[in-house]
C-alpha cells in the first residue's frame, strides 16, 4: 500500500491524491510529521525555539509549494528535506541566534512511573548522548538524525540531501564510530 512511515496518503497515485484537495493533504503529512521534524530539527540547531522557527519557515516553504503536492510520492521525505534546507540556510544566516546548550527542561519527557534513580540515570545517558550528537560534522549528524530519528531509509536520505547512498552510507558509519568513542 504505502511506504512504511509515510501518510496513507503518501502512497497513493497522483490521479488518487487528485481527489483530496493539495491543503489538505499537505495539512495532515505535517500534523503528523512536526513532532519528528522538530525534535530533528532541534539536535541540528542546538535549541528549541530555533527548531520551532525553523519548523514554521518549513511549513510555509512547504505551503508555498502546494500546488506540487499531487506530484510528490513521499509528503514526509519532502517535508523533512525542506526541513534540512532551512536549518541549513539558519545555521548560515548572520542574524540567526547563537546556539546554546540542548540542557533543559524543555527537553526532557520521562515517565511518570520511572522511579527517581532509574529518570536521573535515563536524563545522564541522554545528555551525553545529546553532547556527543553535537561532536559531529554536520553532514554526519543530518545522517544519523535522519535514520535515527526521522527514521528514513538509506536511499531516502540520499534523495534528500542529494547524494549517493554510498556518500550517506560513509557518514552515517563514521557518526557511529565517533559516538561509540564519544560514549564509551
Amino acid at each position: 500500500m504505502s511506504e512504511v512511515g509515510a501518510t496513507p496518503m503518501a502512497g497513493r497515485t497522483p490521479n488518487e491524491k487528485a481527489a483530496v484537495p493539495a491543503e489538505t493533504l499537505l495539512l495532515r503529512a505535517f500534523q503528523d510529521h512536526r513532532d519528528e521534524l522538530v525534535s530533528t530539527l532541534m539536535f541540528l540547531l542546538g535549541n528549541a525555539e530555533d527548531a520551532q522557527d525553523a519548523a514554521q519557515d518549513t511549513f510555509l516553504k512547504c505551503w508555498r509549494n502546494r500546488a506540487e503536492v499531487a506530484q510528490i510520492h513521499n509528503l514526509r521525505a519532502w517535508i523533512f528535506r525542506i526541513g534540512l534546507n532551512t536549518a541549513r540556510d539558519m545555521q548560515r544566516s548572520g542574524w540567526s541566534r547563537k546556539s546554546r546548550p540542548l540542557a533543559g527542561d524543555e527537553l526532557m519527557y520521562t515517565a511518570r512511573d520511572v522511579p527517581p534513580a532509574k529518570a536521573l540515570e535515563d536524563q545522564e545517558a541522554l545528555e551525553r548522548l545529546r553532547l556527543a550528537i553535537l561532536e559531529l560534522r554536520t553532514e554526519e549528524k543530518e545522517v544519523f538524525l535522519l535514520r535515527q530519528n526521522g527514521g528514513f531509509t538509506y536511499e531516502q536520505i540520499a534523495e534528500m540531501r542529494s547524494a549517493p547512498v554510498g556518500t550517506v552510507k560513509t557518514q552515517m558509519r563514521s557518526a557511529l564510530q565517533k559516538l561509540r568513542k564519544i560514549l564509551t
